[in-house]
């Protein structure tokens, strides 16, 4: 039998008391505890969240909906952004919710995107905006990219923001098929950073509005008209362009408008364009930039 020891009995490991022998802070291992019920707490909602959005996938079973809903997540990030406080970063807080807003759409059914790069930058812009687990297909240009998705082989386009003077292969807004096809969202919807790449989204759907959306209009004629003609014609017209870039290839101008608010099909202000033809090209929610 072994004889009783003088000496104290050593703490146990991960007891505030073992904690404070070694060296340790001793509110370390309530802190740890404490992160580890606030992770079940949020597992526990991220399983109720993912319920909800499978009941939903059900219902849109019995109809004709869709998933996609660009206008409804850009809504609930401006909420969620204008709610935040604390250290963690606006950005790491969309990051967390794209990658919910991916995986909810996934849930609904296949879903995969087209991308056409002109840089390796917009390859992430578009894989942190539609999540790990969302097949990206690359593309050698911008019309191969939308015929994928024309011919349903992928259910959205990614593409570079349009640039003034750009070669006619890289145009693809003059060629876009809308109303079929129409630019629902702007990428990346949030950035600390006022200046970086951008891209487009097009997709077979038309965009919901959200109250603080941008549009797009491709005019078109088969005169010759100044930039200067073509703003007076848009103001004339009530339509106040942001900005505008023009094209003119075998005597046949197009012109690619940016406007404030949602201009829909039919809107009574495009019938007083001297143009042959005005098209929506679809609108976005304005993202949000700066922290």
């Amino acid at each position: 039998m072994t004889a009783p020891s003088d000496s104290p009995t050593a703490p146990a490991a991960g007891s505030p008391d073992f904690a404070t022998a070694n060296g340790a802070d001793p509110s370390l291992p309530a802190l740890r505890a404490e992160i580890d019920r606030l992770d079940d707490v949020l597992h526990d909602l991220l399983m109720q969240r993912a319920d909800v959005v499978a009941r939903l996938a059900q219902s849109r079973a019995k109809g004709s909906g869709t998933p996609l809903r660009p206008g409804r997540e850009a809504l609930i990030l401006r909420r969620l952004l204008a709610r935040h406080a604390g250290p963690l970063p606006h950005a790491a807080l969309v990051r967390l919710w794209r990658e919910i807003f991916a995986s909810s759409t996934l849930m609904q059914g296949n879903f995969s995107v087209a991308v056409f790069i002109r840089q390796p930058e917009e390859e992430r812009i578009a894989r942190e905006h539609f999540g790990a687990g969302t097949p990206l297909k690359l593309h050698p240009s911008g019309a191969a990219a939308l015929a994928a998705v024309s011919s349903g082989k992928t259910s959205l386009a990614v593409l570079p923001l349009p640039q003034e003077g750009e070669p006619a292969e890289a145009a693809w807004w003059s060629r876009l098929e809308s109303p079929r096809l129409q630019v629902v969202a702007r990428l990346p919807f949030f950035s600390a950073a006022e200046n970086g790449p951008e891209m487009l989204a097009v997709a077979p759907v038309p965009p919901d509005e959200t109250g603080h959306d941008r549009s797009l209009l491709r005019l078109e004629t088969d005169r010759s008209l100044s930039r200067a003609a073509v703003t007076q014609a848009l103001n004339a017209a009530g339509l106040v362009p942001r900005g505008l870039q023009m094209r003119t290839e075998g005597g046949f101008t197009r012109v690619l408008v940016e406007l404030d608010g949602a201009l829909l099909p039919g809107d009574p202000r495009l019938a007083g364009l001297p143009f042959d033809r005005a098209q929506p090209l679809g609108f976005y929610a304005v993202p949000e930039r700066g922290e």
